[in-house]
């Protein structure tokens, strides 16, 4: 199976910040996937990196990250994606637990 590879760079409406502390959420197994998230200086963006078995989605990939990033307000954080079929509601949750689990560190 090809695995599919999404770099994005992405730009908050409103910069609070990075997470705390690095972690990692979840596991990549059957229609779920895991998170990795850690500060980093990055001029106030984040940084996401998406490996996924699925194709043809890159903007719905975008529109959920984007949805992400403004509700957190999240910057300069670089952020790791291991997909294996998640719906996108699977997608915001394990970034929810990721950034909560980060900033509770």
């Amino acid at each position: 199976m090809a695995l599919h590879t999404l770099e994005l760079t992405l730009e908050p409406a409103a910069a609070a910040g990075p997470v705390k502390a690095p972690t990692h959420i979840g596991v990549t197994g059957s229609s779920d996937l895991e998170v990795l998230i850690q500060p980093e200086a990055l001029d106030g963006k984040v940084a996401v990196k998406l490996v996924t078995p699925v194709t043809g989605f890159d903007p719905l990939w975008e529109r959920v990250l984007r949805k992400f990033i403004d509700e957190t307000s999240l910057s300069d954080t670089r952020i790791e994606i291991n997909d294996n079929n998640a719906t996108p509601a699977v997608v915001l949750l394990r970034l929810h637990q990721a950034f909560t689990a980060a900033n509770a560190a």
